[in-house]
Parts: structure tokens; sequence; C-alpha cells
């Protein structure tokens, strides 16, 4: 075919080359097989050295056939083809500039280079796009076989990498569209189909996921520049606006490369239209369509954001067709409009020199983004709270917002939504960070100067009103003013001339022109523009010919002549001051004569307006700041309570929240500072590292100018956080301060200084000296040598001679003393003794003679105060007795530390013991000789007696701790070493006949068997020798008795506290003992009219739970008891002690959980808080929750002992959202239907049916209600039951299937029918309902029993524990609980009617070990 004969046609498909498809039209006349493609191509390549670029013309049918053959053929041969056909096309973009500026260029030649340059970049792009279809091809290959493989097909590539290969052929295309080869064609009109094809392959490329990957950049910008000459040069923008939504919908990975070549367009190429065409059509978008497309909505919500990032000032014009998304279904483009108007607001809207039009633009997109901090959905809350913050940091929020945008982020602190809270303390923290008022924000510093200075302005004003005349505004001003809304009415009145009859009081007869010009002018000043129109329009009438009403121009327009009247009479007065005014000028201009009278009447209201408006700028920036102060308070009370949310970014936030406020000055920061120590025993590493790095961002860099001042700060500031601290506070701060000495974080000055202050080398308190001993016996936890080396220095600091004793001091430093000792429990392989010192060492010295010394009351020193007598009353210590406070816990620390580091450390205890009741027995023979009457018995002071018990008890549980701890370890260690010993001995003579693996076994085995055999014997020595015969404990034992079995006869409440203490500890150590005492510690924890007895005695029997179960086990339904105490402090520890013993599961639960469960709603909000704790610990134990819900609804529903009905629902609705798995709702759902036979009365059916309200249910659950419809159907009649089960189909209906949705109507149409007519109207429900109806007020009686042990609490009587079943067995149950009834004894000699025995009867003492097995089974039985 002779080139001036056919033309070549752009096909859509290779094949239509292969077809003739019209007059003219090029058709490949043979595709070559592919042994015949190499000497075809050769000689195509000969040709083209010959010809040039127009050799194609001959020889495009070898180029098609390559293309055809693509899969099949030789690597080799494509590189080949590849690499001629860029030197063809790179050879015709040389030449065509030439051709092109030929004025003789003839048709021909013109209509030869038009197809050979079609036929060349045809063939580049179809070669370049088979290259990229391989190469993806391999690439998913590559990712499914894990990468294996690769590294040898890259070597059989031959070097051959096309992935650096694009980039110069895309380029060599740009250079040649950058020609301007439109005048090949006719007219000048390049052809749609050439400017598709070289567009289409860099569409394809970019729909390649690697295309996004770093080492494909040099690609994406030849790609970005190719589209960029296609979109100038060739009208390509409708095309590629069409192509960027369809890409942005299919191809995540997109959205980012699309921005940069758009804002790339928009910016280099100065195509900005190409952004408004593309943000139309995805404001075109319909929202219902993009909620059903969450692709699509991700890549336009991704597009968006990153494009407003780049170019917010074009993208800016296009936002008003956006905002329909702000109001659509997804809330990713909801995100992404609002991520726009910030990025809008921070880049474009921000500064003080906006111009009005951007101002308004700026306040319209904030007001969006307060609005849409309300959104449904919880993303798009999170997102704006983000998106403030930002704005927040880089400054660009109005001073007028940022109250309201602090009170919105305070708002959201309640979100339920952990997200939405993380981002509201984010929030928070940057307002703190970048707020414009000060750097110390304390309320409390702030409310002073504000007030001072609220009042100075309010002085100013008043000064300035009472020199108001000599600081008027002028008339004219205020005639312009007022003039529009004058105006206003004038044409009001004048056009309903009937609104304003009766409105003014008129003309009276006497009033002169001048005094109704008055009244004008007053009504005139007071805004009454309408009276002073009708006032004006009856002086015109009456005065027409006195001034200044006379002077009325007739041509003039009613309202003309109305305006200019009324603008003469309001400033007809400044008519003097016209002379004035010249002065005032004269003044102005300069300096003359004429305006020296004037200064003082000009310049002094100037000041004073300026020092005015200063004042109120003032006040304002104050009230502001306060503000600002009090609003940061609020939000540290709401977030200090989400420190121990389960959410682990969530509890950091709040911890660097509490750093920054803490660094604010706010005084309330010291709370959470303090409340984020125990977090310091958090199991996720990131909470506790936070915790660390708090404490060391906050204490570890104190500001100073030498190493000495730092140490003191520091010091310092740590001793604030020891200002009245828990123990738990104490022990938090000693596991910090010992890992900052780990890791050496301390520097030596530091401990310098704590002993300079320890030692009053430096002047200090005596609280400073004290915590300064604490802080080095917590350095010690982590380097012991730090105490260990300056032991005498510590005994000489806090247990020298000195009067009057420092006891707090001396606890002080024995503690720090025990921290030199290792806590941790010894080793198997420990070969060294335990570190001990000697009985005779001065530091027991020296601790025996201040406990026995402390036991006396503090005397007026110097002289001896005369000893009162203490009768048996609460007033038992009076005079000048004085004990001290402080004596009872450095006691507690003293024994404690004996026993941790002293040989034998029962020795020197005894002989404190010994020691103390010396001096008791020798006060009370000294009474005894000054009593004057020797038939009276004499009686020890109430607090020496208090000492005397509380030190025995310490001892006994000391003595106990010891021998199951020291002694124990020390027989296991001797036993190792003795064993090892005895194994070297033998080990030659057994080498031959025994392996080494079965020695070890032996060893093990022997080594168990010694265990134990230790183990009974510290057990023996504690049953059968601490507690009987002569021992020095035993000597306490009927003392102790004496005071607690007779609470009437030692009603003293310290007294009382020290014996039920004592009285427990005792308990640890003999399960004998114990077990005869169980009847009087359940009574005293029952009956003890002391809160801080019952308190104690909740403790000690949670201990002994733990350590005798078996004996305690009857008494369980006593402990939960105490859940109920009318004491909060008592029920916080028993909810405290309860939590511990049901998690560690030491007790065993059944519905008495009930009573934890009513705790959910106890007033005080640490004990509700308490409970919440409690079952979010159980509801991760398996199905606990679940098998109790049934008991707890029982109980809490029951008519006798149960809880109010909205209480109720408090309850439940917190313990039912623990339901989570769909098998076990649906079984409580058959269970809570099968309950509406046995409920009695209308509250339980509510009660029951408001359960079932709460359950999550599925489509199977409501066929599970559908089955068991009979049960609750006659019952719907009640509204709130109907209206509990509408609820239920309420929520179910939202997410239905169409099958699901059948079910419903259904159920619905059931429950509208028993509820409107009666269950009798239901053929499916009326079989069986006889029966089902009569059986359960048959079971119902010992439901009623099971729940009368609650009720029985509150009675007068202790009821101990009995079987239920028991009134069944005997008929006269009900005569033997009369016997049984309690009878109050005194064991006392001086017992009387009035005092009361609190010991029990020892048949009310429980013989059964499991009453809450039995009753289990009970109920099954029945």
């Amino acid at each position: 075919m002779s080139p001036q004969v056919w033309e070549f046609h752009l096909p859509l498909s290779p094949e239509e080359l292969l077809k003739s498809g019209g007059v003219n039209q090029y058709v490949v006349q043979e595709v070559l097989s592919i042994r015949h493609l190499p000497s075809y191509l050769k000689a195509f390549q000969t040709a083209f050295r010959a010809q040039g670029p127009l050799a194609v013309l001959e020889h495009f049918d070898t180029i098609y056939s390559i293309l055809h053959h693509f899969r099949s053929i030789d690597p080799g041969l494509k590189e080949d083809t590849l690499e001629f056909l860029i030197k063809v096309v790179s050879r015709h973009s040389q030449e065509l500039p030439a051709i092109l500026d030929d004025a003789a260029l003839s048709v021909s030649d013109r209509s030869a280079h038009l197809n050979a340059l079609k036929m060349n970049c045809y063939a580049l792009i179809r070669l370049l796009e088979s290259f990229e279809t391989t190469s993806s091809q391999t690439g998913l290959m590559d990712v499914e076989l894990g990468g294996k493989g690769r590294k040898s097909r890259a070597k059989a590539t031959h070097g051959f990498d096309w992935e650096e290969e694009r980039q110069p052929i895309l380029q060599l295309l740009t250079q040649l569209l950058q020609l301007d080869i439109r005048h090949l064609w006719n007219h000048s009109i390049i052809e749609e189909e050439f400017v598709s094809l070289v567009t289409g392959c860099c569409y394809r490329l970019l729909e390649n996921p690697t295309i996004s990957h770093q080492k494909n950049r040099p690609t994406r910008e030849a790609i970005t520049h190719l589209l960029g000459v296609a979109l100038t040069r060739y009208n390509h923008m409708l095309s590629a606006t069409v192509k960027i939504i369809q890409m942005l919908q299919h191809f995540e990975h997109l959205a980012s490369i699309l921005v940069a070549a758009v804002s790339l367009w928009a910016t280099d190429y100065g195509m900005k239209s190409i952004v408004g065409e593309i943000v139309r059509e995805i404001g075109q978008k319909c929202p219902q369509e993009l909620s059903r497309d969450p692709t699509g909505a991700k890549g336009f919500a991704a597009f968006l954001t990153e494009l407003a990032e780049r170019i917010p000032a074009i993208l800016m014009s296009s936002m008003c067709i956006l905002l329909d998304h702000l109001d659509g279904e997804n809330y990713m483009m909801r995100n992404a409009v609002l991520a726009a108007m910030a990025e809008m607001v921070l880049q474009v809207l921000s500064g003080d020199q906006l111009e009005a039009a951007s101002r308004d633009t700026r306040d319209q997109f904030l007001d969006t983004l307060q609005a849409h901090c309300h959104d449904v959905n919880s993303f798009v809350r999170s997102r704006v709270l983000q998106l403030f913050t930002r704005i927040v940091q880089q400054k660009a929020l109005p001073l007028t917002r940022f109250q309201a945008v602090v009170a919105l982020a305070v708002g959201r602190l309640a979100d339920k939504s952990v997200l939405v809270c993380k981002s509201a303390i984010q929030l928070l923290a940057s307002f703190l960070a970048n707020n414009p008022f000060s750097c110390k924000l304390s309320d409390t510093d702030l409310a002073g100067p504000l007030q001072k200075e609220t009042q100075k302005l309010q002085e100013m004003r008043a000064q300035r009103r009472a020199t108001a005349p000599s600081a008027e505004l002028d008339p004219a001003e205020e005639w312009e003013a007022m003039l529009p809304e004058l105006k206003a009415t004038l044409q009001q009145l004048l056009m309903l001339p009937q609104e304003g009859e009766g409105m003014s009081e008129g003309v009276a007869e006497t009033e002169t022109p001048e005094e109704v010009e008055g009244r004008i002018r007053q009504l005139l000043a007071k805004a009454s523009y309408k009276q002073a129109v009708i006032l004006t329009q009856e002086a015109m009438g009456r005065f027409q010919e006195s001034e200044p009403f006379c002077h009325v121009d007739p041509e003039e327009s009613e309202e003309t002549r109305f305006l200019s009247l009324l603008g003469t009479i309001f400033k007809g007065p400044a008519a003097p001051t016209q002379e004035e005014n010249p002065q005032a000028a004269a003044g102005n201009l300069g300096p003359g004569e004429t305006g020296c009278k004037d200064k003082p009447s000009g310049s002094e209201p100037e000041e004073c307006s300026d020092e005015l408006v200063k004042q109120e700028l003032l006040v304002q920036y104050l009230q502001d700041a306060h503000s600002f102060s009090l609003q940061i308070t609020k939000a540290i009370g709401i977030i200090s309570k989400m420190m121990y949310e389960h959410t682990t970014t969530v509890v950091q936030e709040v911890i660097e929240f509490f750093v920054m406020v803490f660094q604010f000055g706010v005084p309330q920061a010291l709370f959470g500072v303090r409340r984020m120590l125990p977090l310091i025993w958090s199991k996720e590493p990131g909470v506790r590292d936070a915790v660390l790095n708090a404490y060391r961002q906050l204490y570890l860099k104190p500001k100073g100018d030498s190493a000495r001042a730092k140490a003191q700060t520091l010091i310092h500031n740590l001793s604030l956080l020891l200002v009245d601290a828990s123990v738990g506070t104490i022990q938090c701060l000693e596991e910090i301060i010992c890992e900052f000495v780990q890791k050496d974080e301390l520097s030596p000055a530091v401990t310098q200084v704590l002993w300079e202050r320890a030692t009053e080398k430096v002047p200090c308190s005596p609280l400073e000296r004290c915590s300064s001993v604490m802080l080095l016996g917590m350095m010690a936890r982590g380097k012991p040598e730090i105490v260990g080396s300056n032991l005498d220095t510590l005994v000489n600091i806090g247990l020298d001679e000195k009067l009057p004793p420092d006891y707090r001091l001396a606890q002080q430093v024995c503690h720090a003393i025990a921290n030199i000792l290792d806590r941790r429990k010894p080793s198997m392989g420990e070969r060294h003794p335990p570190f001990r010192l000697p009985q005779e060492h001065r530091l027991f010295e020296r601790l025996r003679e201040m406990v026995t010394k402390g036991e006396l009351p503090r005397r007026a020193w110097g002289r001896r105060a005369p000893l009162s007598v203490v009768a048996a009353s609460p007033s038992s210590c009076a005079g000048s007795v004085h004990p001290d406070p402080l004596w009872v816990p450095f006691k507690e620390a003293a024994v404690a530390l004996i026993y941790q580091l002293a040989e034998g450390p029962e020795v020197i205890c005894a002989r404190i013991l010994q020691d103390c009741a010396k001096q008791a027995l020798e006060k009370l023979e000294e009474k005894s000789d000054h009593q004057e009457a020797p038939q009276e018995t004499p009686v020890l002071p109430t607090f020496l007696l208090m000492n005397l018990l509380s030190l025995a008890g310490d001892v006994a549980l000391q003595q106990l701790v010891h021998l199951e701890q020291a002694v124990s370890g020390e027989l296991c260690r001797r036993r190792v070493l003795r064993e090892e010993q005895e194994h070297k001995r033998k080990e030659p003579k057994e080498k031959n006949s025994k392996s080494e693996s079965t020695l070890e076994e032996e060893m093990g085995l022997g080594g168990a068997t010694a265990d134990d055999t230790e183990a009974e014997l510290i057990r023996g020595i504690c049953e059968l020798e601490l507690l009987e015969g002569k021992q020095t404990l035993a000597a306490f034992v009927p003392l102790l008795l004496k005071v607690c079995n007779n609470p009437g006869l030692y009603s003293n409440p310290e007294l009382s506290t020290a014996a039920s203490l004592a009285l427990g500890k005792f308990c640890m150590i003999s399960a004998t003992f114990c077990d005869s005492q169980l009847r009087l510690l359940f009574t005293m924890l029952e009956k003890s009219s002391f809160p801080i007895v019952r308190s104690n005695l909740m403790i000690a029997t949670g201990d002994l739970a733990i350590r005798f179960p078996n004996l305690v086990d009857p008494w369980t339904p006593h402990l939960y008891a105490r859940l109920r105490d009318p004491s909060q402090h008592v029920r916080k520890t028993a909810a405290l002690v309860m939590t511990h013993l049901i998690l560690k599961d030491m007790v065993k639960v059944k519905g008495q959980v009930s009573e934890m469960a009513v705790l959910l709603i106890d007033p005080a909000p640490q004990i509700a808080a308490l409970a919440k704790n409690f079952f979010n610990e159980l509801s991760n134990k398996a199905n606990a929750i679940y098998n109790l819900l049934p008991d707890i609804i029982s109980r809490l529903s029951a008519p006798e002992g149960g809880v109010e009905e909205e209480p109720f629902h408090t309850i439940m609705k917190q313990l039912l959202s623990y339901i989570t798995k769909d098998k076990q709702t649906e079984s409580l759902v058959e269970k809570l239907c099968q309950r509406f036979r046995t409920a009695q009365t209308e509250r339980q059916y509510r009660d029951l049916a408001y359960c079932v309200s709460q359950l999550p249910l599925t489509e199977r659950g409501l066929r599970k209600m559908l089955d068991n419809f009979d049960c609750f159907g006659d019952k719907l009649s009640d509204e709130s039951i109907f209206s509990a089960f509408l609820s239920i189909l309420g929520k179910l209906r939202r997410g239905a299937k169409p099958e699901g949705k059948a079910v419903i109507d259904e159920f619905e149409q059931k429950l509208r029918t028993c509820h409107t007519r009666g269950l009798d109207t239901v053929e499916e429900l009326e079989v069986g309902q006889g029966s089902n109806q009569r059986a359960p007020s048959a079971r119902k009686q010992p439901a009623a029993a099971r729940h009368r042990h609650v009720a029985s609490t509150a009675s007068d009587d202790f009821v101990t524990p009995k079987p239920r079943r028991t009134t069944r067995q005997h008929p006269n149950t009900q005569q033997r609980a009369s016997r049984k009834k309690l009878r109050i004894v005194f064991s006392s000699d001086e017992s009387s009617d009035e005092e009361l025995s609190a010991e029990m009867t020892e048949d009310e003492t429980p013989k059964k070990t499991t009453p809450i097995r039995r009753a289990s089974a009970h109920r099954h039985r029945s």
C-alpha cells in the first residue's frame, strides 16, 4: 500500500487492525510467525537506517506481530524491540520541528509523517503497556510466593529493569507532545484518539499499586508532567476529570498521587480550573450512593483532605459545592470536608489583617467545625477535636472563640467513645500549651487581681459618669448614628399613621415651644423615636409660628421636613458650641493661644477614655484567664477519673495532660499527679513507662544554678508529695524512686543533701527531717548501701535519748533500715545465710527502750503528774496523762524491724512484752496503794491496757510471719546445703550404679517430702506451742478475751479497736484458737457500735478466710452482710475485702453477690466505683456474671430485701452490659421468660421485662422469645412491660434482614394483640395456660425462704447461718427458733442489765461448712 493512498486509524483494540473497516484504512496484511520475527526486525532496523522514522510505514506488520506474540517470544527480542522503538520515536521527535516549520511541505509528506507518528507512538505505547502488564503479574506472583524466585527471575532478564525503563519512555512522549504536532492533522485539530492513546498509558501505569513506592517517584513525576502537557495543549481536562474520579473510586493507593498531580497542574501549569471540575464532580455524587460505596468514599475523602493541605486557597472557591456531604451518611466524607475547612482556616484565613469577607468565611468554617463536635458519629467528633488541636497549636483560633472551644472540649470528656475522650484530652493539653494568658493558671491566684481590677474599672466608670457633661459625644455624630433607625420608624408611621395613636401624652395646654422641644430631644436621646415623631407632628400643628416649628419648607417631602426639623431640635443645643469648634479646630491644627483654654476640656476626656479602654481590656483579659482556669480545673476532675481506663493510649494521654497541667501551676494538678502513682504497678509496659516518664519530667529536671540547688528543689518537690500521703501512695513513690536509683538517675548531690537534712547539719523543720529519712529509705530499696553504710548514723538520728521522743521520725528510721533487706523470697539455691544483727546490737537496745518507755503516757517533762484513775467509761484518760498517738505505728514498725533484722527476735520481743506488762502491773499496784477503800477493785488506765494488747497483737503476727518465712526459709536453705554435701560424698560410690536423671528424680521427691515435713513442723509450733502453756503470748489470751467479751465494761473506742485487731492477729496463728473464737469475732463484726472496729474486723476476717478457708466458709453470709452496713467506711472496706476474696476464688460466689451489685448505686461515689471495678474484673472470668445474673435478679426484685425499681434499673443496666455473647443472651432470654411464670408481683413482671429489654438480642434471641411467648403474653396489659418489649423490636429493626423483619412483624402483632385485647383472643396462646400458671405458686415458698436471710441482717438479734431445708424436716422449727433466740449474758463480774455480752451460745455456731452449696442443691431439688 502506498503511503499516499492509505491512512492509519488508531484502533480501540489490536484486532481492528486485522479488519478492513473503511476506505483507505490501513490493514495489517500478515501476522508473522515467531521464528520469522528476529529476521524481520533486523530488516526493519536496516530500513530505519536508510529511510529514518518513515520506515515504519512499510514494516509496521513486524511490530504488530511482536505485540501479537508478546507473551511467547524471547525476552531478548522484547527488549531489542523496545530499545529500537525508543530510538525511532526519539529520532522522529528530533526531525519533526524542521518538518513542521517547512511551509512547502506537501500533503502527501504531511500524511506520511502523520501516519508514521501515529504508528510509532501506537507501537511504543502498546509495547509499554505489555511490559507493564507482565511486570504487574510478576509482582503478584512474588507476593503470593513470599518473594521466592525473584532473584532468579531478575538474573534471567540479563540486567533489564522495567521500572527504570518507564521514565525515559514517558519523558520521550512528553517531549513529543510539547511539539506543535497538531499541524500534521487537517485544520490543525488533533484527533481525540491520539490524545487518549498517550494519556491512557499514563492512567494504566497509575493503576499499578507499586507506583506509590518511593523508588517509582521519577515515574510518577514523568506521568504528571505528561498529563500536564496534555491538559494545557490538547484540551484534555474533561477526560482527565472523569478518569480521576473513576480512579479514586476504584484504587485506594492513588489518592495521594493524584493530589500531587492536581496540585502541580494547578500551580505550575496554571490549570486551576481542573480543581473546580474535580470538586464539582465529587460534590455532585449522591451521598446515599457514597454510603453504599465505602471504597469510593474513602478515596474521595483522602483526595479532598490532602488537596486542602496542598492548595487550600484554590480549593476554597469550590467549598460550597461540598457542603451537601456534611449532611450525608458517610462519615469519611464529612471528615474530609471538615478537614478541608480547617486547612483553609490554618493556611488562608489566619491572621489579624483579614478582610471582612474572609473573616466571615473563617467564622462560618469555625461554626461548622464547632457544630460537628456533636456529630452522631464518634469518628467525626474525634476528627473535629483533632482539627481544633492543630488550629490551637498553630495559634489560628481567634481569641473570641477560645472559651467556647474549651467548653466544647470539656464537654466531650464525657463522650462514650474512648477515641473522642482521647482527642478531647489532647485538645485541652494544646490549649494549655498555647494559652495566651499566663504560664501559671491558678484560679485562686487569678481571682484576686480580677476582683481588684474589676473594682477599679467600676470606679473609673463612675468617675466618668460624674464628669459626663464634659465628655459628651458630638450631637452631630449621635444624630448620624440614630438616623437610619429614625428613618425606618418615620416611614412606618407615615405609611400607617394609626399605629402611633395613643402612644404619646401630646402637647399640654400650658406647655411652651421650648418645653416641647426639650421633651422631643429627650425622647430622641432615649431612642424613643416613635413617640418623638408623634410629639413633633402635634407641635408642628400647635406652634406654627414659633421656633423651630415655623421653619418648614412646603416644597420638601413630608419625610424630609420631619427629619430636618428633628435634626434641628436634636442638634440645636450644640449651636453655642459653634464658637468653640474653631477653637478646638485651632487647637488640633496647632498650639495657639486660642486653644489653650480648651486643652483641659479636650485632652483630659481623651486621656480618660484611653485609660478606661485599657482598663476594660485588662479586666476582659483577666476574666478570660480566670474562666479558662476554671474550665481546666473542671476538666481535671473529669480526666482524673479516666486514669484507670482499660485503653492504654487514653491512660497515657491522661498522664501527659496532668504533667502539663502541673507545669502550668494549676493547684488541683497535684491531685492527678498523686492519683497516677498506683499505675506504676500496671502490667501494661506502656502505662508504667508513662508514669516513670511523667515523674522523671516533673521531678528529675528541677531548675537551679548548681547541682546542689537542683537537688534541694528536687527534694522539696518530692517532700510535698509525702504530705498527708497514704501508705499506698508512699509505696508507689518508693517503687518509682527505687527505679530511678537503680538506673542512676538521681545525682549524688541528692543523697548528700538528704543526709545533711536528716542529721540537721542544715536547718530544717521536723517534718522536713522526717521526709528526708523517708526518701533515704526509699532510695535504699534500689541501693541498700545508702542506708547500710550509715546504720549507726540513722540510729542516732531517730532513736536517740532525747526528750520528748519523736516517734514519727523513729518510725521512718525503722522503715528506712528495713529497706536494706532483700524482700524477695529466698531461692532454693541460696548459699549464704540471711543478713541479721546480733541481739546485743545498739539498734535493738534503743528500740526496746523506746517501745517500753513509750507505752507510758507523755507527761510534762521534769515533774511527775498524778496518775488518773480510769474507770470503765469512755472518758477514761484524763488529767495530765497524754498518750502519744504516734507510739502505736512506731511500735508496729519497731517490732517488724526486730523480727526482720535480729538474731532470735522472739527473745527481744518477749523481753519487751515482759517489761511492758511489768510496767502495767506496777501502775496497777501504785493505783491500789493510793486507793482509800481497799475493797475497791484497782483499775488499769485504758491507754496502758490498749497499748499492751496492741503490742501483743503485733508480736503475735510478726512471730507467725517469722516462722513461716524466715525460719522456714532457713530450714530449707540448710537442708539443701546438707543434701548437696551428702550428694558430693556419695557421688563417687553411686556413679556407676545410678544415672544422673534417676538421682535428680529421687532428690526432687525427697525435697518435696522435706518441704512437707518443714511445713508441718512450723504448723505444729503455731498450733501447739505459741498459744499454749507458759509461752509469753499465751499469757495475754485471757486478758484479750476478757476485753473482747465485755464491750459494755470496756467501752472505750480505742481500746475496743486495739483488742479486736489483736484478737484477729492471734486467730491467724492457730486454727484451733481461731475456730474457738470465730463466734466472738463475727459477733463483734456484727454488733460493735464502733465503725472502726467493724471495719478492722472485716479486714481481719478476710485474712482468716484466706488462711483458714474451711473454718470461715460457714460465716460467709455475714461477710456479705457488711456490704449493707450503715457506715460508709465499713461498706468501703467490705467492698475491698470481698472483691479480693471473690476474685481470688477464696469465697464461693452465689446469689449473695447481689449485695455487691447494690453498691453500684451507693451514694458514696468511691464505693460505687469499687463495685463497678469489681464487676469489670469479674466479667473477665469466663461466664461468671452470666451464671450469677438469675440469682441477682431474683434477690434484687424480691419484695423483701430487694431494691426500689429505679435503682434496680440502674444496677441491671450495668450488669447486663457484660453479656456480649450470643449464646449467653439466648439462654438468658429463655430463663428470664420462664421466670414470668414464677413471679408473683407486678413489680417483678416489670423488672423481668426491663432485663430482657437490656439484652443485646439477635434474631435467634427473638425466636426464643417467640417460643416462650405464653410465659409473658398475659402480662402485656401493663403499659411499662409492653413498652419494654416494643423497645426490643425497635433495636432489632435497625439492622434486620428481610427474613428477620418478618419475624419481628409477627412478634409485634402478637404483642399488640395481647396488649389491646388480652391473651384469650390469640388461639396459639390458649393451650396449657392453666397448668403453667398454677405450677409456680407451689414452688414460690422455698424461693421466699431463700431470701429471708437478707432481711434478717437488719434484725435486732444476731442469727447464725442455718440450713433452710430444716424447716421442712421439722414441723416445730418455729418454736425452736423462739427458744434459740439470743440471750445476752455477761461474762464479767460487774455485769448489769444494761451491759451486753457479745458472745453467742454454742448451739448458734454453724456446724456445716458449706451452706452455699447446700442451698444450691436445695434449689435444684425443688
